[in-house]
């Protein structure tokens, strides 16, 4: 059953990124050219998106466990700090240079573009750094500790 779910709800994200165009990078771009061909449509995708997700949480995480699952998986840093900001700098870059998110790269894998293949490849190689630039800058950490002690 969880495994029927998960393929459900990624179809379902699949077939929605595509209706709004949110696989194709020209529509991306264009949002962020205020200055040239401007295209407003992905206010209305993501204000969607946020409206949609701000009352499915209200309504699921009212009940005491998810259907399929023991426990809700949440974010359990609540603190916005210089990680977090770095983060979604480089996120926001990387959408305005390549034109995709990952949630829109993966279901245009699909389109069989080169392009497409290379901004994965690229984000798979960037959540490897970061969790060795974390894994670093925590035994770096340590190191310090210890001297201080």
């Amino acid at each position: 059953m969880r495994l029927f779910s998960t393929y459900l709800i990624g179809l379902i994200f699949g077939i929605g990124i595509s209706i709004s165009g949110m696989a194709n990078p020209a529509k991306v771009l264009n949002f962020f050219d205020v200055a040239g061909y401007w295209d407003p449509s992905l206010i209305l995708v993501m204000g969607g998106a946020v409206v949609v997700a701000f009352f499915g949480y209200r309504l699921v995480l009212r009940r005491s466990a998810p259907l399929i699952d023991s426990t809700f998986h949440l974010p359990e840093n609540p603190r916005i700090d210089r990680r977090l900001l770095a983060g979604s700098a480089v996120f926001g870059v990387g959408w305005g240079i390549a034109g995709f998110c990952p949630g829109g790269a993966l279901p245009a894998l699909g389109t069989g573009q080169i392009e497409v293949f290379a901004f994965t490849a690229a984000l798979i190689a960037g959540i490897f750094a970061a969790k060795g630039l974390i894994a670093l800058s925590g035994a770096r950490a340590a190191r310090l500790l210890r001297q201080e002690t």
